[in-house]
């Protein structure tokens, strides 16, 4: 993807999320000398297999483990106790870190009143969060009463942001009859705990990658979750609560969207989503089951396991366009190794009329009948398979088909967890 003419790109998820986008990450890191974080929280889950060992990544760059120096940008809501602990994880492990890593002094704080106020509003709600504080974190950044890394350079002040925002958080769990309360006391000692360790990496995460633009570096920016989960282009309410599309990458790292040179959208070869909102393509319980223990389909951060069902070419045509996608990579190609026959979906039906797009109103979307494709499947492990052409000759055209699809090139291939699996499209 890094080229003469092309030094900012940014990976995307390309449908639900959980579609391997921290393996991907890791191979172009390698080319990579900033990788930022542009958005999410620790409710993300990035997975890489060195073929030395397997790490998951909440909120830390999944360049890390490649040597790149990493940023957290402005965009994310930081779980800092999480972050530390990631971050001592991998120290211990032989992962250096030292003037590797770097946080937004823009980025807000996620905070364990957040967490509080997400939990008790899932159990009304029924969204499907992971009660990690992320969605409260994001209504306190936009609703102006948000606390930043940057703040803790006054710490005095912040102390009266955070007894303030206590206050209200414990005034509305008992709105929402929850009986756990947040202690003032508890979280201004975690503030004054985390100033001493947070500030020396906090900086202004823009002006990083602009300079590093500026010298001709290449840059990685790196999103969480997928298209499909965007708060605004998202099934919504069944959404996130950032711009998980390439659109929020520019923001959420602090520069113009006339520095991304390309966007490369992850997707797997077929689909899952977890929680809850609609999955047209979600498979009957015994293939669902089939694809969920094959694929290894639960979440890296919750465990939760994951619904599966067949490729959806609405959903990834929708999100090459309003993600403007100039590449695709394809993960778990050999999770289907075993299938005589694979449906993919070509467009959809309601009510007996044909629809080739994603309807803006989740009470449709539920209704729609996917329209289907049988493609022949290849019956034979592609585990081994380093270079495309040794790829069967059904597996090659089940990816030439969606590639069509989908309107978007393939360049890369996954056919197994570690970095060695993945296959690049020349």
């Amino acid at each position: 993807m890094f080229g003469p003419k092309t030094h900012c790109v940014v990976v995307v998820g390309a449908q639900w999320g959980d579609e391997g986008k921290g393996k991907i990450v890791d191979v172009l890191a390698e080319r990579a000398d900033l990788v930022v974080r542009y958005q999410g929280g620790a409710n993300a889950g990035h997975t890489v297999d060195t073929g030395a060992g397997e790490f998951v990544l909440h909120q830390i760059p999944s360049g890390i483990i490649q040597g790149a120096v990493c940023l957290v940008g402005n965009g994310v809501a930081l779980d800092p106790e999480t972050f530390f602990t990631e971050l001592d994880a991998l120290e211990s492990r032989g992962v250096r870190t030292d003037h590797k890593l770097y946080v937004s002094d823009r980025a807000h704080l996620t905070l364990p009143y957040h967490k509080l106020l997400d939990r008790a509003r899932e159990r009304r709600e029924q969204i499907g969060t992971t009660g990690r504080g992320i969605g409260p974190t994001y209504e306190d950044k936009y609703g102006r009463r948000g606390i930043r890394v940057g703040d803790l350079r006054h710490l005095g002040r912040a102390r009266e942001l955070v007894c303030a925002r206590v206050q209200a958080a414990n005034e509305f769990l008992g709105l929402l009859g929850a009986a756990e309360r947040a202690d003032s006391g508890e979280h201004v000692g975690l503030l004054e705990r985390l100033a001493p360790r947070l500030l020396p990496i906090a900086v202004d995460a823009g002006r990083v990658v602009y300079e590093a633009l500026q010298r001709g570096e290449s840059v990685l920016l790196e999103g969480a979750q997928g298209a499909l989960l965007d708060v605004d282009h998202g099934t919504y309410p069944y959404v996130t609560s950032s711009h998980t599309t390439a659109g929020g990458a520019a923001v959420g790292a602090g520069i113009g969207p006339t520095a991304i040179d390309a966007v490369m959208g992850v997707v797997k070869a077929y689909t899952t989503r977890v929680g809850n909102g609609p999955l047209p393509t979600e498979a009957e319980p015994p293939v669902a089951e089939r694809l969920r223990d094959l694929g290894g389909e639960f979440g890296a951060t919750t465990g939760r396991p994951r619904r599966c069902g067949w490729f959806d070419a609405v959903v990834v045509r929708y999100a090459v366009r309003v993600n403007g996608l100039t590449a695709l990579a394809v993960t778990k190609l050999d999770v289907l190794d075993s299938f005589s026959e694979i449906p993919v979906c070509v467009g959809y039906r309601l009510e007996g009329e044909p629809l080739d797009n994603m309807p803006a109103e989740v009470e449709r979307l539920a209704r729609v009948e996917p329209v289907y494709e049988c493609l022949p499947g290849w019956k034979r492990p592609l585990s081994g398979i380093r270079r495309l052409a040794e790829l069967p000759p059904a597996a090659r055209a089940y990816l030439d088909r969606l590639q069509d699809l989908a309107g978007a090139p393939i360049h890369y291939v996954s056919v197994g967890t570690r970095r060695d699996q993945i296959v690049e499209v020349p």
